[in-house]
């Protein structure tokens, strides 16, 4: 078995650390941190390394040194929103050991009174702070790691923006340190200097006729930008239902328009990835600020179409076909990238796509529904139903391979 030779220490603003962890320092070869960090801990030597430019050079260098005892310190907890989460994917568990400190959430938490399960907990340290709209809700309690001083302003003015100028922030500098200071005050009036150092609670408040956001799929369709061309909003519901999305997965949204599909799955699960082709360049743009302004920044859009634009993706866990059906090879392009257990999910809603669902389900089987909407509307003086184009939807769950 592998001897862990990669030391992470976590170390908080007092400086303090246990005594395995102060031995781990001594006797490494090389200590990653920053200079704060060698401040802190008090350490001097040529064993001192900062932090590579790029800082993505970092895992070829411990690669390079992989079987030397190393150590890099930490701010907190570098296994929440941490180095901790990417050291994960470059070395293997049994290779490294990890001593965290209390995490900023933690001493947030305790110095707002605010009990931890009930609150979301989120980065927008090198972030965009658009992902604090995924979040935005009555009542919420948000605790968010920053970037630097000016992410507090930043943040108040999104608020604002947003009719949630009422929401209480309150900064948090250099906790447990002795230049440990708090601010608090309204988002709307907000105008304090900050430490770069900081961690940031919000207290949502809304105004009556501030409209905001559930994440359960079903988002009104005057909640995007687009050009007419997009899944209507009972479609959606039943779209998403059918890709099932959930933590960490990627989806593929082919023809993905102004993106509301790929946008709907990002916000029902955390860290739910998507990659949305498109070849139209307008409705990309459209994709990208609906993604902005509905708290998923990270959707990934490409210049693309299927099936060529399908080629150098990562497998995805579930594909959604919203546009170019009809294009040769697309749906078998599709079934063979996904992932053993994963979903396809196809809509249609002229004739020539229907018969290539029918097709699709008389072969693999799967799941074959008409979906039908009406929505009332004024007809004169009084109210009638008012037909939406009805729906072909085909989903599909993927078989492992059978057991020998």
């Amino acid at each position: 078995m592998t001897a862990p030779w990669l030391s992470l220490i976590g170390i908080g603003e007092d400086g303090s650390l246990s005594p395995v962890a102060q031995q781990l320092l001594t006797s490494a070869k090389v200590v990653y941190g920053s200079a704060r960090h060698f401040a802190l801990a008090q350490l001097e030597g040529p064993q001192q390394r900062e932090w590579p430019s790029p800082f993505s050079a970092v895992y070829e260098e411990l690669r390079s040194l992989s079987g030397s005892p190393v150590a890099i310190l930490a701010t907190g907890d570098p296994q929440w929103f941490g180095i901790g989460s990417t050291l994960a994917r470059h070395f293997a568990a049994a290779e490294m050991q990890i001593l965290p400190a209390p995490s900023a959430f933690q001493l947030a938490s305790a110095r707002m009174k605010w009990p931890l399960q009930d609150v979301e907990t989120l980065s927008i340290h090198g972030r965009p702070i658009e992902i604090i709209h995924g979040f935005l809700y009555p009542g919420a309690r948000i605790l968010a790691l920053t970037s630097n001083g000016e992410t507090p302003g930043q943040v108040a003015r999104l608020l604002t923006d947003r009719g949630f100028g009422g929401s209480r922030l309150t900064v948090m500098e250099h906790m447990g340190g002795a230049s440990e200071r708090t601010i608090s005050g309204l988002a709307e009036n907000w105008t304090e200097p900050c430490s770069d150092f900081n961690t940031l609670a919000i207290e949502v408040a809304a105004k009556a006729e501030t409209p905001f956001f559930a994440r359960v799929p079903g988002l009104p369709d005057e909640a995007f930008v687009h050009d007419g061309k997009m899944t209507k909003r009972e479609i959606r519901s039943s779209t998403i239902s059918a890709l099932m999305p959930f933590p960490g997965a990627l989806l593929w949204d082919i023809g993905t328009g102004c993106g509301s599909v790929a946008i709907e799955w990002m916000r029902s699960a955390r860290g739910a990835r998507a990659i949305g082709l498109d070849p139209d360049a307008s409705r990309r743009s459209m994709a990208a600020a609906n993604a902005s302004s509905l708290g998923v920044p990270g959707l990934e859009l490409r210049d693309a179409e299927a099936p060529d634009g399908l080629s150098d993706l990562p497998s995805p866990d579930a594909i959604f076909i919203g546009g170019g059906l009809t294009a040769p090879g697309t749906v078998e392009r599709c079934l063979a990238a996904l992932k053993p257990g994963g979903r396809l999910v196809a809509n249609a809603v002229t004739l020539e796509s229907e018969a290539i669902l029918l097709e699709l389900y008389n072969t693999h089987g799967g799941d074959l529904v008409r979906l039908s909407v009406q929505r009332a509307s004024p007809v004169g003086s009084l109210t009638g139903w008012r037909p939406l184009m009805p729906v072909t939807q085909w989903s599909f769950v993927k078989k492992g391979p059978e057991a020998p």
